[in-house]
């Protein structure tokens, strides 16, 4: 058994979906040109005030209520204050001790079963620009874009025990942001990122060890490897008799490995105070009723319901449930063909693997519901193989036409007439007599040299089990 025990709590920052920044009215759009979408406000230039954002509000406020936070009626705006060049104002505005959502909770499944992941608070801020730096021109630029953009913060507990529990606590969380569609997600962009908090101590031991804080994780598969590093890292620490240092670490994807990047500074090196700008914000009663009743139906409530309404496995529903539009596009296909373990049959091997391979995602599938539920009705019915249907499935996902135009057009229709197949078939046992022979003297394994010989014979669309069957009768 491990002497140590692995301590992790997650700061989670999601870019919120609003058309406009938090404190002004420039555009979020991503990928525009540098300093495009600034103004006076988010430059920080002297003498301007902010507006706060109302969406922003509720946004916040929606995902507290998703993992049952308690909602502040009363917070409060603070400045941040420190010094870098994508910060224009010289503070962050952000929220400390009176923030909008405390003590929520997150549900996860791991290996080992279920556990609770306790959520500290959520909290409203704006983001920083962006430092560019170019060995080219031996400089550095500063983008504002991103300076202002409504962020919200979602601080854990120290709950989780390893990396798997933080990846998965991840995942849940970013399930429920993209469910309430006020986050789109995408860890690659910068819009649900987070920094990683880790310790050890030896099991029993009730105080927390030092920690350290790892930075740029832009992936799941990074959170877990740069976890992992850094727990061994600093059990080889502890074991020869050196201390572990709290600090700022970075995480290297290429080599695997995590670097001291500062020394972690403690929350009152930022001098927090209110921001004499905004007062403090009230929330009405009328509001949260309106917000609460806005809210999608969320990921661990369309997973019981999967398995309970439609019969599926908890692996099936788990998988089908974890993204909304993977959600939404398998309801959609059972309601065109309400065969619901056959769509998720597909779904689980032949979809879910093209979209790993490609990387897209199920918005951007040609392949409709409707069709993918046509597809599998052909094969259900008997019309098409399921070697068949597998084999024109890349054709569908590349195209999006519709499946029974191609099998005709493809000429892939099965035979189940039997009066054919009969007929198929008695000519193929007149054309093999000493098969036959062979085969009612006691040699049953002939028996796939006669599917073989009528499926040749009808060019592969005589259907499997019809030929089974008849065969079986006639050679009785």
């Amino acid at each position: 058994m491990a002497r140590y025990e692995t301590v992790i709590g997650l700061e989670v920052h999601a870019q919120l979906k609003t058309a406009s920044k938090i404190f002004c009215s420039c555009s979020t759009r991503f990928g525009v040109e540098p300093n495009e979408n600034v103004c006076p406000v988010c430059s920080g230039m002297p003498g301007v005030l902010p507006v706060l954002n109302r969406k922003v509000v509720e946004y916040a406020a929606k995902m507290g209520i998703a993992i049952e936070c308690e909602i502040n009626r009363k917070s409060v705006f603070a400045r941040k204050n420190y010094f870098y060049p994508d910060l224009p104002k010289g503070y962050q505005t952000s929220q400390f001790d009176l923030p909008i959502c405390e003590h929520g909770r997150v549900e996860i499944v791991t290996a080992k079963g279920p556990k609770t992941i306790g959520v500290t608070r959520i909290h409203m801020e704006e983001d920083a620009g962006k430092n560019i730096h170019s060995a080219t021109d031996n400089a550095s630029y500063v983008d504002l874009n991103r300076a202002c953009v409504p962020l919200i913060e979602i601080v854990s507990e120290p709950d989780m025990r390893s990396a798997e529990e933080a990846v998965a606590y991840l995942k849940a969380l970013r399930s429920i942001l993209v469910y309430l569609d006020i986050c789109d997600g995408n860890m690659e962009e910068g819009s649900f990122r987070c920094d990683a908090n880790v310790s050890v101590r030896p099991y029993g031991q009730e105080a927390f060890g030092t920690r350290a804080e790892l930075k740029n994780l832009n992936s799941f598969k990074h959170v877990q490897k740069a976890i992992d590093y850094e727990v061994a890292r600093q059990i080889d620490l502890v074991e020869d008799g050196e201390k572990v240092v709290q600090e700022t670490r970075l995480y290297d994807a290429n080599k695997g490995t995590t670097h001291s990047m500062r020394g972690k500074e403690e929350a009152h090196d930022y001098r927090y105070f209110p921001c004499p700008d905004l007062v403090p914000l009230v929330l009405q009663e009328s509001w949260l009723e309106q917000w609460k009743g806005e809210l999608p139906e969320l990921p661990k409530a369309r997973e019981k319901r999967f398995m309970e309404q439609y019969g599926l496995p908890a692996t099936d529903a788990e998988v089908l449930t974890g993204e909304r539009d993977l959600a939404e596009y398998f309801e959609a296909a059972v309601r065109a063909f309400n065969e619901p373990k056959k769509i998720a049959n597909w779904m689980m091997t032949d979809i879910l693997r093209e979209l790993n391979a490609t990387g897209g995602s199920v918005a951007e599938l040609k392949l409709s519901p409707q069709h993918l539920a046509t597809l599998v009705r052909l094969v259900e019915e008997g019309k098409i193989s399921a070697k068949s249907g597998k084999d024109i499935l890349p054709e569908l996902l590349e195209t999006g036409v519709d499946p029974e135009e191609l099998v005709k057009a493809k000429g892939l229709v099965q035979i189940s007439d039997t009066s054919a197949l009969a007929a198929d078939i008695d000519a193929v046992l007149a054309e093999n007599p000493k098969e036959l022979a062979d085969y009612r003297a006691g040699k049953t394994k002939l028996m796939g040299f006669f599917v073989g010989q009528v499926m040749r014979r009808t060019k592969g669309q005589g259907n499997p089990a019809v030929v089974n069957q008849l065969l079986a009768e006639k050679l009785k």
